[in-house]
C-alpha cells in the first residue's frame, strides 16, 4: 500500500512538533490555535499528504457530515438552480450532499426513499419535491419525530414543519401590478398544472392584484398549460380566441412566456404594443428573448443556501443534545426584472 495513504494524525503531530490534539484542533476548528502553530501544522499536513479519516471522525462525532436531498424536476430551471445553492452552502459548512432524484412527484414510495436515507446515516434531509396533489400527505408531526432533522421546500406550510420557500403569491402580485401601472386592464394568466401548490399561489397573486385595482379576474382569463414553451403557445392561442380584447398576459414561468412571444410573432401581434407580456423565474435566456422579457426574479440559489443553513442549525442542536428550534417558515421575496416586453423597460 502507498505510504502516503497510511499517514496518521500522530505522524503529522510528530512532524509539526505538536500534540495530536493540537492537529485535531487545527483541522476541526474546535479550539483556537496560535497562528504560528496553525501554520506549522498545515505545512506538515501538506508535506505528508495527510488525508483525514472521515469515517473515523464521523464515528467519534456521531455525524456523517452528509445531508440527504430528495428532489424532483431538475429538468426545470428553478429546482436545478436551487440545488446549486444547496451544494455551495453545504460545501462551505463541510457537508456532502446525497441526492435521491424522483422521476415523478407522486410516483415514488416515500417509505423506501426515507429508509434509504436512514440507511446511509445522513445527518438531515431536505425534501425538495414540489407539492403536487396529495404527495405531501405523509408529512405529519408524529412521522417527523422518527426522522433526522428535516426541512421542506416548495410546499404549503404545515404545523410542525420547517420550511423555506419563495413567496410566489407576492411575486405574482408584483408582475400583475406592474402591468396595471403600465395601463393594462384586461390581463390574462397562463398557469402551470393546477395540482401544483406554487401555481395556485401565483394564481392567487394575480387575483389579488386585479381585485385591489377593481379589475376583472374572471375564469375565462385563466388557461392551464404544462410549463413548456409549446404549451404556452397553445394556451395563449386559446386565450386570444376566447378574449380578443386581451391587452396583457402574465405567464407563470419564462418558457411559457416564450411560447406567448412566438404565438404573437406568428399572428403579427405587436409586443408590447398590442399585448404586454410578463414571465416568472428570470431564467438566464429571458433577457435574450425578443423583445427581452420582463419577469419575476426568484432568489433560487439563495433559497438553496437558506435551506442548508436552517438544517445545519437543527443538526448541530441535535448533536449537542439540545432542544430543537421551533418549526419555522422562512419566506424569500422575489423582485421584478423590467425589460421591453411590458413596454416600460428601465
Amino acid at each position: 500500500m502507498d505510504r502516503k495513504s497510511q499517514v496518521t494524525i500522530v505522524d503529522v503531530a510528530r512532524h509539526a512538533r505538536v500534540s495530536a490534539g493540537t492537529v485535531s484542533n487545527v483541522l476541526t476548528g474546535n479550539r483556537p490555535v496560535a497562528a504560528s502553530t496553525r501554520k506549522r501544522v498545515l505545512c506538515a499536513v501538506e508535506e505528508l499528504c495527510y488525508r483525514p479519516n472521515l469515517l473515523a471522525r464521523s464515528l467519534v462525532n456521531r455525524s456523517s457530515n452528509t445531508i440527504g436531498v430528495v428532489a424532483y424536476g431538475l429538468e426545470y430551471y428553478g429546482p436545478l438552480r436551487t440545488l446549486v445553492g444547496m451544494e455551495q452552502q453545504a460545501a462551505e459548512l463541510g457537508y456532502s450532499l446525497l441526492l435521491d432524484l424522483l422521476h415523478r412527484p407522486d410516483g415514488q414510495d416515500v417509505d423506501a426513499v426515507l429508509e434509504g436515507m436512514l440507511a446511509r446515516q445522513v445527518d438531515g434531509i431536505i425534501w425538495a419535491v414540489h407539492e403536487v396533489g396529495d404527495n405531501h400527505g405523509w408529512v405529519t408531526e408524529a412521522r417527523l419525530l422518527t426522522l433526522p432533522p428535516m426541512l421542506f421546500l416548495t410546499m404549503e406550510p404545515r404545523v410542525g414543519t420547517t420550511m423555506v420557500a419563495t413567496d410566489n403569491r407576492a411575486g405574482a402580485r408584483l408582475a400583475v401590478q406592474h402591468l396595471i401601472d403600465a395601463g393594462r386592464r384586461t390581463i390574462g394568466i397562463l398557469c402551470g398544472p393546477m395540482t401544483w401548490w406554487e401555481v395556485r399561489e401565483r394564481l392567487a397573486g394575480w387575483q389579488d392584484a386585479l381585485d385591489s385595482a377593481g379589475l376583472e379576474a374572471s375564469p375565462d382569463l385563466v388557461v392551464e398549460a404544462d410549463w413548456s414553451a409549446a404549451g404556452g403557445e397553445r394556451a395563449v392561442f386559446q386565450l386570444l380566441q376566447r378574449r380578443p380584447d386581451l391587452d396583457a398576459i402574465f405567464a407563470c414561468n419564462d418558457p411559457m412566456a416564450l411560447g406567448v412571444l412566438h404565438c404573437c410573432h406568428r399572428r403579427h401581434c405587436s409586443v408590447p404594443g398590442e399585448l404586454s407580456v410578463v414571465g416568472f423565474d428570470d431564467t438566464p435566456e429571458s433577457a435574450f428573448f425578443w423583445p427581452p422579457l420582463t419577469t419575476v426574479h426568484q432568489p433560487l440559489a439563495e433559497l438553496g443556501r437558506a435551506a442548508v443553513d436552517q438544517l445545519h442549525r437543527q443538526i448541530e442542536l441535535r448533536l449537542q443534545g439540545e432542544e430543537p428550534e421551533p418549526p419555522t417558515v422562512q419566506w424569500l421575496f422575489p423582485s421584478l426584472k423590467v425589460r421591453k416586453s411590458c413596454g416600460a423597460a428601465l
